[in-house]
């Protein structure tokens, strides 16, 4: 089965790989506090379809509980570890739509099946179709450079985190991280980078990757390809004077630095909604 990207906006992402639908990150919503969605659609009800929902931290744009209440009941949720304890608002919903929550630590794995995982089969079984039939994949935590705490309230207590899908390919979600000096030892080799190239303001603070320090990041890292997110959907109400090429450029930027530092890295730069099966063999 070929791996399939889908961009929703923000840093929420669906990627089908081995018959098994990840979401990113969802955050489905016009408005967000002093945020209001300025580019895209709001995401249609196929994107809260999911067999598996990653949060990659607390901050409310990643992890919002109005957006996962969308989600069918039985939707897996991986979170930080310590997620649950620090918010309420998660606790509640996972609750009262019935998802059940794994908490990871970075290193740590779990694996994912299609929520009707079909009876077991030999490796090379088919569908009678002639499909492959669905096969399970491995998400694993890896650490990220971001303050995780539930801003502006709780401590400093809950890792950020990204993650790596390994199904037919390797996928890394960064979630929100800046650079430093393990991550190509944190994620280990990988086929995809979906990696976050700007943010919702004027200014990125510590703890974020901009385009040309994600370009440095795809350099590092060397996938075959990699999807520029978290750019270009939210920005501050009454800003939209205020370095207005930090919320357009980005993913344009991110393209045109990769094509120097990281020339063999193919960047599939998405539009709202858009889909790609990118490339993850050399």
């Amino acid at each position: 089965m070929s791996l399939e990207v889908t961009w929703w906006g923000h840093a929420t992402v669906t990627v089908e790989d081995s018959g098994v639908r990840v979401l990113t990150d969802p955050l489905f919503v016009a408005r967000l506090a002093h945020l209001r969605r300025r580019r895209g659609a709001l995401p249609p009800p196929e994107a809260a379809r999911a067999d598996v929902v990653l949060i990659s931290h607390l901050h409310a744009d990643h992890l919002h509980p109005a957006s996962l209440a969308r989600l069918a009941p039985g939707t897996r949720l991986v979170v930080p570890h310590g997620a649950p304890a620090a918010v309420p608002g998660l606790r509640r919903v996972a609750a009262a739509r019935r998802l059940p929550v794994i908490e990871l630590r970075p290193g740590e794995e779990c694996r994912i099946a299609p929520t009707t995982e079909p009876p077991p089969a030999d490796p090379g079984a088919t569908t009678p179709d002639g499909a492959s039939a669905p096969r399970a994949l491995t998400v694993r935590a890896v650490r990220a450079a971001h303050d995780g705490r539930r801003l502006p309230y709780g401590p400093h207590r809950v890792p950020a985190l990204g993650y790596v899908v390994h199904g037919t390919a390797r996928t890394y979600f960064a979630g929100d991280t800046g650079l430093f000096e393990e991550l190509p030892d944190e994620v280990g080799p990988c086929d995809l980078a979906l990696l976050p190239v700007g943010g919702w303001g004027p200014f990125l603070g510590h703890g974020h990757l901009d385009a040309r320090r994600a370009a440095v990041a795809a350099a590092r890292l060397a996938p075959c390809s990699a999807v520029p997110v978290h750019y270009g959907t939210y920005w501050p109400l009454g800003l939209d004077a205020v370095r207005p090429h930090e919320f357009h450029a980005p993913g344009q930027e991110f393209e045109r630095q990769a094509g120097l530092l990281a020339p063999g890295v193919t960047v599939h730069r998405l539009a709202h909604g858009e889909s790609v099966r990118p490339r993850t063999r050399r």
